[in-house]
């Protein structure tokens, strides 16, 4: 009977995972049996706002939907779904007939919005800051190129960014890729939507490559003497000492998977909050950015601004300003990253505008590399720098 059971069981299949809906916009939305039913069966719909499932939208984001009857010989079925209010539900259906198998998994996210036009805008935007970051990476290694030198690039801020980099792409791609991750999720979050797309996962990828490009140019080009600070030897190696032992906890079945790789978020995120601070310290103790790329903090700052627009552009147009201010972390390390721009921008072009930089001559004297900087007796001479 068992056999019998499975073999008759019927899916639901629905034409759309995701719908877009201008508020008083209405389409079309298809149910679909894998096979006819051989008794008559009730649908329910049910509504999920956040993590609350009911069978009745309370926030009246979407027009309310009547329980449809399924007649043996039906296939299939369209619902028409209309916008109300501006907001993001998911619709499932449910029934008490035993012929569904898995019906739970017919599901749609539908999001209602102001504007059709910003989802556009949006999307376009969105498209902008992925290349702006993108490109970001680039500046830094031409420069090193043309130098034929990384002087005045700091290695911390390097072996940080590559860490960083390498935890977000373990991330992206396990969320993206690994199946056993993507239903532990699915099992944690019933109808919620993958927050890595292919876009994180090239991203990522690309950033550790070109991060590597960069280090490898800082062996085969003249670096000036600079080391690695004890600081980063501990803390870098002491978060990957951190994955392998939660590698170890992971493999013998004491956490999943899906957790496992939540640790590597951590990682990305302690990363971010730190890998500015060393080059930001070296251009003050040089007293010039030479060695640093300005096209890269440019290009970052207008990434990062561009997300931020998009990010709000999209709670006004979804009524959804919890997705900014219901992640504080997220939004502040965003806004983290923009300082250290904004930083970097002003010792470029204000404190240190033109300058050459310090070099250390002794470990007691630095004196500017430059022409006629130096007096008789050994000590710099002072420099004005000029007006930002």
């Amino acid at each position: 009977m068992a056999g019998l059971s499975t073999a008759s069981a019927v899916t639901v299949q629905l034409s759309d995972s995701s719908l877009e809906l201008q508020i008083g916009e209405t389409t079309d939305l298809t149910i679909s049996f894998s096979s006819a039913l051989n008794e008559t069966a009730e649908l329910q719909f049910t509504y999920q706002v956040g993590d609350d499932i009911t069978y009745t939208d309370d926030d009246e984001l979407i027009k309310p939907l009547p329980n449809l009857t399924v007649y043996p010989g039906n296939t299939s079925i369209t619902v028409k779904i209309t916008g109300k209010s501006a907001g993001h539900v998911t619709l499932g259906i449910n029934s008490s007939s035993p012929e569904f198998e898995d019906i739970q998994d017919a599901y749609v996210h539908i999001d209602v919005v102001h504007n059709s036009v910003l989802i556009t805008i949006n999307a376009v935007i969105g498209w902008m800051y992925f290349v702006a970051w993108s490109v970001s990476f680039y500046p830094q290694v031409y420069s090193n190129w043309k130098r034929k030198s990384v002087v005045g690039l700091n290695f911390d801020y390097l072996l940080y960014n590559i860490t960083g980099f390498l935890a977000y792409a373990f991330f992206n791609v396990g969320m993206f890729w690994v199946d056993t991750v993507k239903k532990e999720y699915k099992s944690q979050h019933p109808g919620g939507i993958n927050p890595v797309q292919l876009n994180d996962v090239i991203f990522s990828l690309h950033a550790v490559f070109v991060t590597a490009i960069t280090i490898f140019q800082c062996v085969i080009y003249e670096r000036g003497g600079q080391r690695l600070s004890k600081l980063v030897l501990v803390l870098v190696p002491g978060a990957w000492l951190f994955a392998a032992i939660t590698l170890v906890v992971t493999l013998v079945h004491k956490i999943t998977w899906l957790t496992y790789l939540y640790y590597f978020s951590y990682i990305k995120l302690g990363v971010t909050l730190i890998k500015y601070i060393p080059q930001a310290w070296m251009n003050y103790r040089r007293k010039s950015t030479m060695g640093w790329s300005i096209g890269n903090v440019l290009l970052d700052f207008t990434g990062g601004s561009l997300s931020v627009l998009q990010m709000f552009l999209l709670a006004f147009n979804s009524d959804d300003w919890s997705s900014i201010f219901g992640d504080p972390t997220k939004f502040g390390l965003g806004f983290f990253s923009m300082l250290f721009d904004v930083l970097f921008i002003v010792q470029h072009y204000c404190l240190y505008r033109g300058n050459e930089p310090y070099e250390q001559l002794d470990e007691e004297k630095e004196v500017l590399v430059n022409d006629g900087s130096v007096s008789g007796d050994g000590e710099p001479v002072p420099r004005v720098n000029t007006p930002c």
